[in-house]
């Protein structure tokens, strides 16, 4: 039985919250106000239609350093029979901008008349001759900016609903304003609550959570074209959050009530709605997101709108940062575009390939994130990181992929509408990087980005980055398969995987592997001998990964089974989630490079060294997007950058191993 009030579909959660405004008289533009016109107004929402009060320009003018003349006097005019014309009765000087006198109807530019003294000779007094000559006829109003050619009095020049753009302001300054109308900004209350929930900066301790989804939300907010504010941590204490939410519901037209909206122990947020007002919806049928709340909460006291009924919508947001920064995206976006009269914001979308398999709940509109890049004439989607909790996985996605309800998931190689969060542009100018984790990737990520161009990478493995360059999927791919038969790196997995593509192999760094531990190396493991104890528990790297390869080939040579070491199972697909495992208590010890080690302040207990190379197709290879990647990998600073990790070796960077 679910434990939530309803799991219904998100058409339906958004229907019960429309109909709650409607009923409310809140789903429409709050309210309007007059403000004035200066950079301020950038962003603003216009709440009525602009109409221009003057004509721009008003008045006839020269567009051109010349003379203002009547056309008619210039006919005839040639090179071999030019026209003269006396200033002052025929012509006269005008600078750009200046008006016309009122008897002409054009201008002849400066440079494209002879300015003629006393005596019919060339003055250097260009401006003010006596006469000028004139080789050519110009037609009526030649050069000549006429009245209203900008704009006319009394025409539309914004309509309402309009966000204004630094063009629109001056528009507006053009037809005669000096003041807006626009859409009040919607207040919107945003109140983290949880006993373990920190302020940002604060000193950690276990089971402290740093608080910074109300960070988060203020900015999606303040994006959108809200006014944000972030009250202080409420911890979970039911009549102190009742008594915080009211406050906030007199001055706001929205309460964010960031909690644990789910069924557990400390779960307030349905309870506080329920008792404060009415509960609409507690869990929709959409991840990440699931235990989204709706409601209306009474407001007591002074109202901004006195038409208005008494009433404000409270959204609780889940805890996890990505279900709550969807769930602003999913809910907030359309409340407050109605508010402030806009058009809601709409990603641009692209059908993409999916480059591997994805599973979904039947029931649910599945968001997931994605990595996007365009290799050869196809657009590849890679799924990225689905944890709620991963933040980091919506700084690295290019766009969300939705899985619709009905849906129980998707094949590699199918096609699926991505919302993107980048230009198309920007897309084209993505290297797609499938294959091993190295965290020298991160370092060429920065130092490509000063040269145009992006880096996405993918962590699948180095047997997972060959099949997706087989498959077309990805530009390059990292990797570091060791050959048990004779000790050599990739090639013989790459005549395996891409049998008939013609590659280049690019060596990027050696690089040490050896045993992740803590600090101090409490279980002492000095050597793979050691895995095999009963009280080391072990973290390994997923199938197909080069160290989950290294791994068993020294296991098979010293003749030590899988079976013999707790935790081989247990997997991980980068070189830092197993540094995290070891720091965090999850494992003793696991297979990794130094840098990773170093990174979260471990132990490491080298054993080999290995190569770890860029594996790409011999046509990307040739290609005007990879050319900048050629070119920092002889680039003295950046193989300083990575010299300067701990455990890697650069004097192999840049040297070809193998091209066809």
């Amino acid at each position: 039985m679910s434990v939530y009030l309803h799991d219904i579909p998100l058409s339906q959660a958004r229907a019960r919250l429309r109909e709650a405004l409607q009923d409310a008289n809140l789903w429409r533009v709050l309210g309007v106000e007059s403000i004035p016109l200066d950079e301020n107004a950038l962003g603003r929402v216009t709440a009525e239609p602009i109409w221009a009060e003057i004509s721009s320009p008003h008045y006839h003018a020269s567009a051109m350093d010349g003379f203002a003349l009547r056309a008619i006097s210039t006919h005839g005019a040639m090179p071999s029979v030019p026209v003269t014309l006396y200033i002052g009765p025929e012509a006269q000087y005008v600078d750009t901008g200046d008006p016309l006198p009122e008897w002409a109807n054009a201008v002849i530019p400066i440079e494209n008349v002879e300015s003629l003294d006393e005596n019919d000779q060339i003055t250097k007094e260009i401006r003010k001759p006596r006469t000028i000559r004139i080789r050519a006829a110009v037609a009526p109003w030649s050069h000549v900016r006429p009245l209203g050619e900008d704009i006319v009095a009394t025409q539309l020049v914004l309509p309402a609903g309009h966000s204004l753009r630094p063009a629109d302001l001056g528009a507006i300054a053009a037809s005669g304003h000096q003041t807006i109308r626009v859409a009040l900004k919607p207040k919107v209350a945003i109140l983290p609550t949880g006993t373990e929930l920190v302020p940002i900066g604060s000193k950690l301790k276990s089971g402290d959570i740093l608080e910074y989804n109300s960070l988060v939300l203020a900015a999606q907010i303040k994006q959108m074209g809200g006014e944000p504010t972030r009250y202080p941590i409420t911890k979970d204490d039911f009549d102190l959050i009742c008594e915080r939410v009211s406050e906030a519901a007199q001055t706001h037209d929205l309460v964010l009530l960031n909690a644990g909206s789910s069924a557990g122990a400390e779960d307030f947020s349905s309870k506080v709605v329920e008792k404060l007002g009415t509960l609409l919806v507690h869990g929709v049928a959409v991840r990440p997101g699931h235990p989204v709340i709706l409601g209306t909460i009474d407001k007591k006291l002074g109202i901004r709108d006195e038409n208005a009924d008494k009433r404000i919508p409270i959204i609780g947001v889940p805890g996890y940062p990505v279900s709550a920064a969807l769930t602003v995206d999913i809910f907030v976006e359309a409340l407050i575009a109605k508010w402030l009269g806009r058009p809601p914001l709409e990603l641009p979308t692209e059908m993409a390939t999916l480059t591997r398999k994805l599973v979904s709940p039947a029931g649910d509109d599945d968001y997931v994130r994605v990595a996007v890049g365009k290799v050869g004439d196809k657009l590849l989607a890679a799924p990225l990181s689905r944890g709620a909790g991963v933040i980091t996985s919506l700084v690295q996605a290019d766009g969300l992929a939705l899985i619709p309800s009905g849906v129980q998931g998707m094949e590699a190689g199918e096609s699926v509408k991505v919302h993107l969060y980048r230009s198309r542009a920007q897309i084209e100018k993505t290297i797609f990087c499938i294959g091993s984790h190295d965290m020298t990737l991160d370092l060429l990520a920065q130092f490509l980005a000063e040269h145009d161009r992006r880096l996405a990478s993918a962590n699948v493995g180095s047997q997972g980055g060959l099949v997706a360059l087989r498959r077309g999927e990805a530009h390059m791919a990292g990797s570091h398969l060791l050959d048990p038969n004779d000790g050599s790196y990739n090639i013989s997995y790459i005549r395996q995987y891409m049998p008939n593509i013609p590659v280049k192999v690019v060596a990027l760094v050696g690089r040490d592997q050896g045993l992740i531990v803590k600090q101090g190396n409490p279980k002492g493991v000095k050597s793979l001998e050691d895995l095999s104890r009963r009280e080391v528990q072990f973290v390994n790297r997923q199938r197909g990964a080069g160290t989950r390869v290294l791994l068993d080939y020294h296991l098979n040579l010293k003749g030590m089974s899988a079976e013999s070491i707790s935790g081989y199972t247990q997997e991980e697909y980068t070189h830092l989630g197993v540094a995290a495992a070891v720091a965090s208590g999850r494992a003793d010890c696991g297979l990794g490079i130094a840098a990773a080690a170093q990174a979260l302040d471990l132990d490491f207990v080298p054993l080999f060294q290995e190569r770890y190379d860029l594996v790409i197709p011999k046509g990307f290879a040739e290609s005007e997007l990879l050319a900048p990647l050629f070119d920092l990998l002889t680039d003295p600073v950046f193989r300083n950058s990575v010299s300067k990790l701990t455990g890697y070796d650069v004097n192999v960077m840049g040297r070809i191993i193998l091209e066809d």
